[in-house]
């Protein structure tokens, strides 16, 4: 039975948080799935490397059908990283919300930022507002997570994150984001500031899981992370191979092949 957003929105009152990795192909997500995560969410970074591009450049139509593709590929919900929700617009934001239902995908973010600049509240609100319209009218409902992203922008006040995360909750959100959130005082204090299921993602610094659920995070995110492992151990080896022409990189494929033809079969 395909998932559904109340699905993916019922894994968020799990303890300990609902863990949501975030693969960049569907090799990635089918091994994911394999070993056992209940859900997945795409990274706008990751997938743009597995295009030769970088993170950005991306299109509305190819983030929408990268994620279809995963949640057909894996049966598991995905979050779709539909970075700012193209465009700036609440009338374009709208339809992307749209366009991802119709594709069957049954969750996404929005993020109150593009690539150059952090949107005004009152229009950041505005835009999550017509999203959670969108997500929550229609026959067919889509679990919208709103992204402050002034941390990631370089502006470090707290308090403008949670008045943004608070403005965005009463547009309608279903999940609260505060990526760069990093000491265990922040989160507390993010995730004391709502009444929304709040998602943390890991970064330097962060603390260990067992403490997120602690303070109360319900959900863990880790962007692009997984990507990048992937990327080095493949530079890595690549250097190996040129400059030293060992073979050391190899050790414990094996291991990694088995995992593989379980969740390729």
């Amino acid at each position: 039975m395909p998932s559904t957003a109340a699905d993916f929105l019922a894994l968020h009152r799990s303890d300990p948080p609902l863990l949501l990795p975030n693969p960049w192909d569907i090799g990635s997500a089918k091994i994911l799935a394999e070993l056992g995560f209940t859900a997945l969410a795409t990274t706008s970074g990751g997938f743009a490397a597995s295009l030769g591009r970088v993170d950005g450049d991306v299109t509305r139509d190819e983030a929408i059908a990268h994620a279809a593709a995963l949640g057909e590929a894996t049966g598991l919900p995905i979050n779709g990283d539909f970075e700012q929700c193209w465009p700036d617009d609440p009338g374009g934001v709208a339809e992307t919300v749209r366009l991802a239902i119709e594709a069957g995908v049954v969750a996404g973010s929005i993020e109150d930022s593009t690539s150059d600049e952090l949107f005004d509240i009152g229009l950041a609100t505005e835009r999550v507002a017509a999203a959670a319209e969108a997500a929550h009218s229609g026959p067919v409902k889509f679990a919208l997570t709103a992204r402050a992203q002034n941390l990631l922008r370089g502006d470090d006040d707290l308090d403008e994150t949670i008045r943004r995360l608070q403005a965005y909750q009463e547009a309608g959100a279903d999940v609260l984001f505060a990526p760069g959130v990093r000491t265990i005082e922040q989160i507390r204090a993010t995730v004391s500031s709502v009444d929304r299921p709040t998602n943390v993602l890991i970064l330097p610094g962060v603390p260990p899981i067992s403490e997120l659920a602690e303070a109360g995070v319900a959900r863990v995110s880790i962007g692009s992370a997984f990507a990048l492992v992937a990327y080095k151990s493949l530079i890595d080896a690549a250097i190996e191979l040129r400059d030293e022409g060992t073979y050391g990189y190899a050790a414990g494929t094996r291991e990694a092949y088995g995992t593989m033809r379980e969740a390729f079969a």
